[in-house]
């Protein structure tokens, strides 16, 4: 591994922002699987190239380097990186808990900024990094790709187009049925307090003994954490947002429990959530059903939308999109069969005035519309493209901070609602809970 003064020496010479011949140079801070994934995404956009990663797991220093060259600079210290001249944006896929320190102190280095969902681990934090890229100009952007999908942006253009009509009730759903999805991640044989920086990994968090448990599984615990709804809800938070052009709802009501998975985690597997969104100018108030379940004997993953409005219902996956029409009633019907005779007849009578006899098989059928994205779409390498492409033109792409804290705060809310068993209310505008 290089010594701070290796590492920092390399870039001596080299200019801050992006170069004139618009090449892009970036580090990853956490290398986890997260973390190279979004690496290897950047790595395919034209101009970007990748010249230092830092992790506090030696074993991931070294497989960067496998990954990407020998000459990749790599460290456990992330502002060994924020000090690079040679940088000009980072992705930080470090555990939750480290989001918004590293994300704010990147931002005042002058670096652009990709940071992996939630933006932030606590309610209190979201401000500060809003705050952070006003007051600095600087880019970043939320690595929650649905915004990102062409799906979804197809919801949102058929939505507001009144497709459905007025939408009254979303459902929105994740559910992971694999260890894998469970976060039952590998733990590296070698991993001791000789190859893991503990002190660094555990930060602002209590501390305790070295467990490599802790660390390679970091998600089944608050400490370091956010849970299904830090990890899961904020990705249907963040689609719904777009869809319904929503900044948020006003109150939040989540329950749950530890049903399938007790490892040891503190977090629920099972999670329901309902949320109220007020009305608005484009929308009238509407529903949002959350659901996250982990499980066995089940599809790997499900996911998807249901957008039901008086209309009709848009149900939607990563990968496609279903419009369902049904004609409304040409009639609402009758029911009079415990009515005396007389009054029968002369209920309809006047319901046939009303309501003349239709030709059976005369109303019409109901509609099926369908969309997908083309073959080889990824709405993953989209996100990325839409990132580079806000620094090149210095636009701020839609999941700015702003954005990110607008679908991290309700989810995080949600984690409030079940652990505290009460109802939260949510200011969508000043984004506080109360």
């Amino acid at each position: 591994m290089q010594t701070r003064r290796q590492f920092l020496g390399t870039s001596a010479g080299v200019g801050l922002a992006v170069a004139a011949n618009d090449n892009i140079q970036i580090a990853l801070i956490g290398a986890g699987g997260m973390g190279m994934g979004d690496a290897r995404y950047a790595l395919q956009i034209p101009g970007v190239k990748l010249v230092a990663a830092c992790d506090i797991y030696d074993g991931r220093l070294t497989r960067s380097k496998e990954n990407w060259g020998p000459g990749l600079a790599t460290t456990r210290d992330y502002r060994e990186v924020l000090a690079r001249k040679d940088v000009d944006a980072v992705i930080i896929a470090t555990p939750d808990h480290w989001h918004a320190r590293i994300s704010i102190e990147a931002l005042k280095a002058g670096k652009d900024v990709y940071c992996e969902k939630p933006m932030v681990q606590s309610l209190g934090e979201g401000h500060a990094v809003i705050d952070a890229q006003r007051q600095t100009g600087r880019i970043l952007q939320v690595g929650s790709q649905y915004v990102s999908s062409a799906v979804y942006l197809k919801a949102r253009d058929m939505i507001a187009a009144g497709a459905v009509g007025e939408v009254n009730m979303v459902e929105a759903w994740l559910d992971r049925n694999t260890a894998q999805g469970a976060w039952q991640y590998s733990i590296p044989p070698d991993a001791s307090p000789a190859t893991v920086d503990w002190d660094r990994f555990l930060g602002k968090a209590p501390k305790r003994p070295f467990e490599a448990i802790r660390l390679f599984r970091w998600r089944n615990y608050r400490d370091y954490g956010t849970g299904v709804a830090g990890d899961l809800f904020v990705h249907l938070l963040s689609g719904l947002h777009l869809v319904m052009n929503s900044i948020g709802p006003a109150r939040i009501f989540a329950t749950g429990g530890l049903r399938y998975w007790r490892d040891g985690r503190d977090v629920p597997d099972v999670m329901l959530a309902g949320l109220d969104y007020p009305k608005t100018a484009e929308h009238p108030e509407f529903t949002l059903s959350l659901r996250v379940n982990f499980a066995s004997g089940l599809p790997r993953e499900s996911f998807g939308f249901r957008f039901i409005g008086k209309e009709g219902t848009l149900t939607t996956s990563m990968g496609s999109l279903t419009l369902m029409k049904t004609p409304p009633e040409p009639e609402p019907g009758y029911s009079i069969s415990t009515f005396p005779k007389a009054v029968q007849e002369q209920f309809l009578k006047e319901y046939r005035q009303k309501y003349p006899e239709r030709p059976k098989g005369e109303a019409p059928p109901s509609t099926e519309e369908r969309f997908a994205p083309p073959a080889g779409y990824d709405a993953h390498l989209e996100h990325h493209r839409n990132f580079y492409a806000a620094l090149r033109s210095r636009k701020p792409f839609i999941e700015d901070a702003l954005f990110g804290f607008r679908a991290a705060g309700p989810a995080l809310a949600c984690n409030t609602s079940y652990f505290e068993k009460r109802i939260v209310k949510w200011d969508p505008r000043g984004m506080k809970a109360g």
